[in-house]
């Protein structure tokens, strides 16, 4: 009788679940200029070297693999910015998407950068993704994801001299 129970309650919490589809994202516009807002406070306190508000940005277990290959943690990432061997000059952000899920949220846009890291210029235009979550009632990067931005050169060379990239 109690296996009984146990399938009946599993099929009507599985059901709910297939039933109700996946998550919807909230409109909640507080949530979202809320992690907006994170997003640029972040790289003004990267240009500023604010390492006390960068901690306060990121999650004590923020990871992230680096466009090097490398595993990045909170505490790289901070010692990385105090000691200028990563040092954001200026940047500019696109605009920047944010879904909230409940205390989960994802914001992903672009930005162009003017960057030096270990005393080489490592300025362009990325594209990025982070994973907030909202802790003790305020949200704090969790995870991030990015890529440079390369634009193909391939048209330009079978257009000929002179040829100028198109707007996108």
């Amino acid at each position: 009788m109690k296996k009984l129970i146990a399938l009946v309650v599993l099929a009507c919490i599985c059901g709910g679940v297939v039933l109700g589809g996946p998550p919807q994202p909230s409109n909640d516009p507080i949530a979202v200029n809320a992690v907006k807002q994170i997003e640029q406070d972040m790289g003004d306190a990267m240009v500023q070297v604010d390492i006390d508000k960068l901690n306060r940005i990121y999650a004590d277990d923020f990871a992230t693999v680096g466009m090097s290959g490398k595993f990045v943690t909170k505490k790289d990432l901070l010692r990385d910015f105090g000691s200028f061997h990563d040092k954001l000059e200026s940047f500019e952000n696109g605009p920047i998407d944010v879904q909230v899920f409940g205390n989960v949220a994802v914001a992903h846009g672009s930005v162009t950068e003017k960057r030096m890291r270990d005393g080489k210029d490592t300025s362009g235009e990325f594209v990025w993704m982070d994973l907030l979550e909202k802790r003790a009632g305020k949200w704090v990067v969790v995870r991030s994801a990015g890529a440079r931005v390369t634009w193909p050169l391939w048209p330009l060379a079978a257009a000929g001299e002179g040829a100028t990239a198109p707007l996108l």
